[in-house]
């Protein structure tokens, strides 16, 4: 991880949450790469955020998915590099990706159900922001 040359920012981590929700199936699809570059490109928490970091996001997330306890690494670099305020924003930009080829593989459910857990976010509120994110990617 070489790459890591400061402390992640926490715009670096909401990338790393949607990439590696995208990952998780073994397949990142095109659908989801829009999604991540659309949310890089147009979302307000990205706003002075340097776009070619995504590469090196992607980077880390697929080195780290390469070791045995390269989840676990993950969610201690989101853990002490995210601030509070942004774990529901995490959890929706990950539904987002998820959702964003028009399919939720079984790896890709288990992993939301992990970044509920390790970002504590409330079931209700959970479910609220799946909703949501269902919403906005139903088929016409």
């Amino acid at each position: 991880m070489s790459e890591l040359a400061h402390p992640l920012s926490p715009q670096d981590c909401l990338v790393a949450l949607m990439i590696a929700i995208s990952a998780s199936d073994a397949e990142v699809r095109t659908a989801e790469l829009v999604k991540i570059e659309s949310a890089v490109n147009n979302l307000p928490i990205f706003a002075d955020y340097d776009a070619d970091r995504v590469r090196v996001m992607s980077s880390i997330v697929f080195e780290l998915f390469e070791q045995e306890d390269g989840l676990d690494a993950l969610f201690g670099l989101i853990r002490d590099n995210l601030p509070e305020r942004l774990f529901e924003t995490a959890y929706a930009l990950a539904c987002d990706v998820a959702v964003a080829d028009g399919t939720l593989q079984e790896t890709e459910l288990r992993l939301l159900e992990e970044i509920r857990y390790e970002l504590e976010i409330d079931r209700l509120h959970a479910a609220a922001i799946e909703r949501g994110s269902r919403a906005r990617h139903m088929p016409a």
